[in-house]
């Protein structure tokens, strides 16, 4: 019986990490992929049909900041942290204080002095680099033997899942936040191969898929959804611009970036890190919104349709 028992584990180990490693063009972390090739966030989007709406997502956005912005950079108060941890880290009880009833449950593998994000919505994220499983908190705390937040989420970093329509995550939008974020040592090889999470300070009352959850009570049909996937256009002149802004501008054209959450307009995520050099990631800030447009990914979900 337990040579069975060990040769079950050992099987189900080797399928595991092979599965992991069967995975070749999406980003990585640990032994594990950041989602599989074909998952939104890693998906070319360079040649999509441009949203017939697109003129009046891209001026409503425009409507309250007209520029990109990188909201990271080396100083540790902006941008979204993150630690990457193994199996071996035990898991302590998350207690949930606001959006329980569409969180994932507990317990999360994050440890006590896991970075917290500066400001008013305090992200803590953990990726276990070993199982290939995101968490994700908003609005997080430790409380002395586990970690108090307003909501929170769990990813298997090697399927597709949406999250169920309707629920939010650890983002507004019902989306990870991690595989959006910029990070500086991918960025610093020269290749970035996903979309980013970027913010609009306007959202309608609509989400479009991946996006599950919406974050506003507006119906204007010119706001933009969450979820929707805006991409740099092929025209627009990136020869001028060099180091790590050439290669986020090169990934806007090819993977876009997707809507989250509110916040302010154009503004970009990316992961803490104080190797950030912000004279060249201020490059950003002469790259005007009109030289984005909207594409058309996947189905439009209104509020209505959830009730």
């Amino acid at each position: 019986m337990l040579r069975f028992i060990i040769a079950l584990w050992l099987l189900t180990t080797v399928s595991w990490v092979a599965q992991a490693e069967s995975y070749t063009t999406s980003p990585r972390v640990g032994n594990c992929p950041i989602f599989p090739d074909d998952n939104w966030w890693n998906t070319d989007i360079s040649t999509y049909t441009v949203h017939p709406n697109s003129n009046a997502y891209i001026a409503s956005i425009n409507a309250n900041r007209q520029f990109l912005h990188a909201d990271f950079g080396a100083n540790p108060d902006y941008g979204i942290p993150f630690v990457v941890v193994g199996a071996a880290q035990p898991r302590v009880p998350i207690t949930f204080t606001a959006y329980g009833d569409e969180s994932d449950p507990g317990p999360y593998p994050i440890p006590a002095n896991a970075p917290v994000e500066g400001g008013s919505d305090r992200h803590v994220i953990a990726v276990d680099g070993e199982n290939c499983m995101l968490y994700e908190l908003f609005n997080a705390e430790y409380n002395g033997t586990g970690w108090n937040a307003d909501s929170g989420a769990v990813f298997n970093l090697l399927v597709n899942d949406f999250r169920r329509f309707g629920w939010t995550s650890a983002d507004a939008a019902g989306l990870p936040i991690y595989p959006g974020l910029a990070k500086y040592d991918e960025i610093a090889s020269g290749v970035l191969n996903h979309a980013l999470r970027f913010t609009v300070q306007r959202s309608q009352r609509a989400f479009i898929l991946p996006a599950t959850h919406y974050a506003s009570n507006s119906r204007d049909p010119n706001l933009p959804p969450m979820g929707l996937r805006v991409r740099l256009k092929a025209s627009y002149d990136i020869s001028g611009y060099t180091g790590h802004a050439r290669v986020i501008l090169e990934a806007l054209k090819r993977y876009g970036m997707i809507v989250a959450d509110n916040g302010s307009s154009w503004f970009i995520s990316g992961a803490t890190d104080s190797r950030w050099n912000d004279d060249d990631l201020n490059q950003l800030k002469r790259v005007p919104g009109s030289a984005f447009e909207a594409v058309d990914t996947d189905e439009f979900i209104t509020s209505e349709r959830l009730n």
